[in-house]
């Protein structure tokens, strides 16, 4: 199975991102896992939220921005990798001046439905 990034429709996720799911398997035939990128413009962040099922890892291609991970806070860059595991509280904001951008692989593969907005975070 082959994927074109031009021919994937953008969507806004329950957090509040602007994902391309490059493979899910609602619709590209991968059975266990989605791959996306995310995009978060310049101060813009996402909402505070987790996931009861599925864990995620994110790796940064472009921009900067601020990982909240429960009362973890760290800056994330070009090239940094972080593992969320299910149940934790997570949060990505922009603080840099270009579109943050990042990609996801979740498993189980990411739904609307295993997403749970929490308070908002600080």
């Amino acid at each position: 199975m082959k994927t074109s990034y031009n021919d994937i429709q953008p969507f806004i996720t329950k957090d509040g991102s602007l994902i391309r799911e490059l493979m899910h398997p609602d619709r590209h035939g991968t059975m266990h896992l989605s791959f996306a990128q995310a995009a978060v413009e310049p101060g813009c962040a996402t909402a505070a939220h987790q996931h009861k099922k599925s864990e995620e890892i994110y790796h940064v291609i472009q921009g900067k921005g601020k990982m909240t991970l429960d009362e973890e806070q760290f800056p994330i860059g070009p090239g940094d990798t972080v593992y969320i595991a299910p149940g934790r509280c997570h949060r990505v904001e922009n603080t840099g001046r270009v579109t943050l951008i990042l990609y996801c692989c979740c498993t189980p593969p990411y739904s609307h439905e295993d997403t749970e907005i929490l308070a908002e975070m600080q």
